[in-house]
């Protein structure tokens, strides 16, 4: 876009338009066979709207950049409407408003397409200063056919994989140059192959709704790469279109292309603050052009840690969010929404976190919404809106305290007990009358240490995202294994490459919902970088030249472990069962008539001798082996048609100590023989030797080892 400084000629009238008042609902740039009504939500003076001073001027920009303006005559439910004849699918639109800066031409927050995503800094943040040719403009859209729904896959038998457009297929060798970083490069038959090999049901892609960079980045010369800046709640960013203007066909395509495999796709959504910067830098876009008080919450009060915090109390903002929503989830076929700093959404007026909040009860409650995944960050920028646990029972959450006791138990920190709650769904967080399944399990995310710079570094490196390393978490409770970064020792890779399987493994057969972050199971590194959130290059893009490669090394044989354990993962149904367990005894072998009948319980713990784990063992901080016996005989759960489900028992025995140890397999009180399935020990996680392992056999398990065992009834 070129920099324009312009002042605002106050002098000009505006044109006039042939229209018609049109209707307050829907809000946006709605296309009739006549024309287009035009609604929004601005400061303006309704007493003189008939006098034709309202103050909200509608504003119509040419391909030559030639602008005609209309004074808004009608207020209606709190919106300024017209009908205008003969506006069409393609015409750029904004909104000036005399009541803050007319000089500032504004982007309808319904913009379905935005001609951009650029904008010139001094002209937005400058008052007076005209920004026609400076700044976005909405584009009015046609509407399109419904996308049809998706898979629907149950919340127990979700895999969820977390990516972003540009970094999933930024390299992709069998992704065309023209593909990469769009909407069709991910529907690209060979991403999707990827995603199916490792059993992935559900898609999670970093921000689509469009975004323009911070004004700090633009000064800088740097984008906001991860996309956590938005511009437009309803349209997606052009910049992952193939053809420009076509960014809502391809994002249609893209979902269509995901449903046709089989795979949900849930998207990140920002509504907690926008683009606009806060009192250190302010600019003018939209929302604080039109409405800067009825938007956001007062400039002192800072939830998100950007500047803005969008105010989630006002009808607009409830009716703008969830208009947004059934958006994108009814016309464009998504499948669910992960809420960024979602307690935000849940403090009205910047108080406390409220459950019950309008907001988050509209969602929740809304016909169409309330059957798609909603998925919070459970808490803000601030102490008071961590809220892990404490959303509706609707809501699914991401569970830092799992990703922070896995590392902890890894690294040999932490309590044995706290491990024992997130392996088995954490019900201390969850058990409020939701499902394991609310807890969404994750070691790593895009935010943070890739899984392969958390077992290579001890501290950030961030010096590449120009804030003199001052940005990103000090608490990363990682572990270099020895050596901070890169190394050919080959003793540390290979205790670094033991170390990231074992937690993949404690999360991929955790009860719960798995979240793999993009290129882990491929060993991606960002150098150490924790906050690569500016980082449009090699740093945060897959490499991906070791599957096309074919060689043998670390990525090959990771991704071979991740595509083992989620194979077993995917038959092993007891281990991501749909309800908490209880103590509730099952009769194993009962349906075996070879068999004796034992009463045992659904689950059971054992300590490296064999025993139930004791009060001592619980409370011991040194304690660093625990072997879980789960029962397959009553999986507490549906299969996808709701069908009933049985399955095998299984033992899954986790140590962490740094020196062998004896553990004594539980014993013939259930009747059964163990058939290694799973060991972290080797390479790809294939068992050194399958056969099966007779009950109170004392087994050698070395050092950081998890085995996973299948319970086989003599004979079977």
């Amino acid at each position: 876009m070129q920099p324009m400084s312009r002042q605002l000629n106050h002098q000009v009238a505006p044109t006039s338009l042939s229209a018609f008042p049109g209707q307050p609902f829907p809000l946006g740039a709605t296309v009739t066979d006549t024309g287009t009504n035009f609604s929004v939500v601005a400061d303006g003076s309704p007493s003189a709207a008939g006098a034709g001073e309202s103050g909200v001027v509608l504003c119509l920009v040419d391909a030559a950049g030639e602008e005609r303006r209309w004074e808004m005559r009608d207020f209606t439910h709190g919106a300024w409407h017209a009908f205008v004849p003969g506006v069409g699918a393609g015409q750029r639109y904004g909104y000036r408003v005399a009541a803050h800066d007319p000089g500032k031409l504004l982007l309808d927050p319904y913009a379905r397409r935005v001609d951009s995503t650029e904008y010139d800094l001094m002209a937005a943040s400058g008052a007076g200063i005209d920004t026609l040719g400076a700044a976005p403009l909405g584009v009015v859209a046609a509407r399109s056919a419904p996308v049809p729904e998706g898979p629907r896959v149950p919340w127990e038998h979700t895999v969820i994989y977390e990516a972003h457009v540009t970094g999933l297929t930024a390299t992709h060798p069998a992704v065309p140059d023209e593909l990469r970083g769009t909407f069709a490069g991910v529907a690209h038959p060979a991403v999707i192959e990827h995603l199916k090999q490792l059993h992935v049901t559900t898609l999670e892609l970093l921000p689509v709704q469009a975004f323009a960079s911070e004004p700090g980045l633009v000064a800088t010369g740097r984008t906001n790469y991860w996309g956590y800046s938005t511009l437009s709640y309803f349209a997606p960013h052009p910049g992952y279109a193939r053809g420009r203007g076509r960014e809502v066909e391809e994002f249609a395509d893209m979902v269509r292309t995901l449903h046709e495999a089989g795979i949900e796709l849930v998207l990140d959504v920002v509504y907690n603050h926008t683009c606009e910067g806060g009192p250190s830098a302010p600019i003018t876009l939209s929302w604080r052009g039109l409405s800067p008080a009825g938007y956001y919450l007062p400039e002192w009060i800072d939830l998100t840690g950007t500047g803005n915090t969008v105010n989630v109390a006002p009808l607009a903002t409830i009716r703008m969010i969830t208009d947004s929503l059934r958006y994108w989830a009814g016309e464009l076929g998504v499948d669910g929404f992960r809420f960024d700093l979602a307690s935000v959404l849940g403090r009205p007026h910047g108080g406390p976190f409220d459950a019950g909040s309008a907001l988050l009860t509209a969602i929740a409650a809304d016909p169409l919404l309330s059957g798609r995944k909603l998925i919070a960050e459970p808490w803000d920028a601030t102490g008071e809106g961590y809220a892990v646990g404490g959303f509706g029972l609707d809501w699914a959450e991401w569970n830092d305290r799992f990703r922070d006791d896995v590392r902890d138990f890894w690294r040999g920190a932490g309590r044995i007990s706290d491990l024992a709650y997130r392996l088995t769904g954490s019900q201390d967080r969850f058990g409020d009358g939701r499902r394991p399944w609310a807890s969404v399990n994750f070691v790593t995310a895009h935010d943070g240490f890739t899984l392969r710079d958390l077992v290579s570094y001890n501290d950030k490196h961030n010096l590449d995202n120009g804030e003199n390393n001052a940005d990103g978490t000090a608490d990363n409770r990682s572990d270099n294994n020895g050596v901070e970064g890169d190394t050919d020792d080959p003793a540390i890779l290979s205790r670094r490459l033991r170390q990231a399987r074992n937690m993949a493994a404690t999360m991929l057969l955790s009860t719960g919902t798995p979240m793999l972050s993009m290129g882990d199971e491929l060993w991606r590194t960002q150098g150490g970088n924790n906050n690569a959130y500016c980082q449009d290059n090699p740093i945060s893009w897959i490499d991906w030249e070791p599957m096309s490669s074919g060689e043998p090394g670390p990525a090959t044989d990771l991704l071979a472990f991740y595509r083992r354990t989620l194979d077993i993962r995917l038959g092993a149904v007891a281990l991501h069962q749909g309800e908490f367990f209880s103590g509730r005894p099952t009769d194993v072998g009962a349906d075996d008539p070879a068999a004796v009948a034992v009463s045992a319980p659904d689950l059971a713990w054992f300590n490296a001798s064999g025993g139930r784990m004791s009060e001592a063992d619980w409370a011991d901080p040194h304690c660093r082996t625990v072997q879980m016996w789960v029962n397959g005989t009553d999986v507490a759960g549906h299969g996808p048609h709701g069908e009933l489900l049985t399955d095998d028992s299984w033992l899954l025995v986790l140590h962490a100590g740094v020196d062998p140890v004896e553990v004594a397999l539980p014993d013939g009180e259930f009747g059964v023989a163990y058939l290694p399935m799973l060991d972290t020990g080797t390479a790809d996680g294939t068992p050194p030797d399958s056969s099966p392992l007779s009950a109170d056999l004392e087994l050698t398990v070395p050092g950081r080892t998890v085995l996973l065992l299948r319970a086989v009834r003599p004979g079977g």
